[in-house]
């Protein structure tokens, strides 16, 4: 069963097609990896489920739960659900963690605030308190955005690259905030450069030149990240730069 489908989805970005006929079926309540090089068409893809404003203008559908996002907004695909974690975490000026938290979340509390809080690492004590500005690490904010994420429990997270800015000290807890939206059977689609992020998944695309490739098992797929890549016209080398 799929809660995210791609019909033919294409995209053009300053008059060049970033996403070509892209039909997937994302498996609900699973684990879904996107693969491939740096320019394959990954961050377009979730930016364009996602709605964003730039990402709108594409042919092809989009089905949510069979039903077609193509004319809802951004805030509109939010009340159905769908959340995107960015690899950048955004700086809010004036809000403070546990009101960050809360603001999105299914159960409003101090105890939601502590609970996600303690999923990714970090003390309620030394963290609930603190504004989400520039005085938190890009790798702190990461995790705040994770735990805020784990607190609202949508049906659908889009998550780009989720251990980029962590430290190798905190990528278990990362891993923690993916297992747990697993036992909630929250359906995530996740980007990643990373075979210890991939193994974690339950099913992985591979996309090159904004086309879908190749598709399986996370014990197959961990080849390509072996170099043994599908040869085919992309302008980046094979992906031996993401064994970690």
């Amino acid at each position: 069963m799929s809660v995210i489908e791609l019909i033919d989805l294409s995209l053009e970005l300053d008059g060049k097609k970033i996403l070509n006929n892209l039909s997937i079926q994302f498996q609900a309540g699973k684990i879904n990896a996107v693969i491939g090089q740096n320019g394959a068409g990954k961050s377009t893809l979730a930016q364009t489920i996602m709605g964003l404003p730039d990402y709108r203008n594409f042919e092809g559908d989009i089905l949510y739960n069979g039903i077609s996002l193509k004319n809802l907004s951004l805030e509109e695909r939010a009340k159905q659900g769908i959340t995107l974690a960015w690899q950048e975490p955004a700086r809010f000026n004036g809000i403070d963690v546990s009101s960050f938290i809360n603001a999105g979340a299914k159960n409003k509390s101090k105890t939601t605030v502590k609970d996600s809080l303690e999923l990714v690492g970090l003390s309620y004590t030394a963290y609930a308190h603190r504004f989400v500005d520039k005085t938190l690490s890009g790798g702190e904010r990461k995790r705040i955005e994770l735990a805020s994420i784990a607190a609202m429990e949508p049906s659908v997270i889009l998550m780009d690259e989720p251990d980029s800015g962590v430290d190798i000290e905190a990528i278990q807890y990362i891993f923690n905030v993916i297992q747990y939206l697993k036992t909630k059977k929250i359906t995530v689609f996740m980007i990643t450069h990373s075979i210890d992020v991939l193994k974690k998944a339950d099913y992985a695309y591979l996309l090159c030149n904004g086309m879908l490739v190749d598709e399986g098992d996370i014990g197959r797929m961990v080849d390509y990240f072996s170099g043994n890549c599908i040869t085919c016209n992309h302008i980046n080398k094979p992906v031996l730069e993401a064994v970690q």
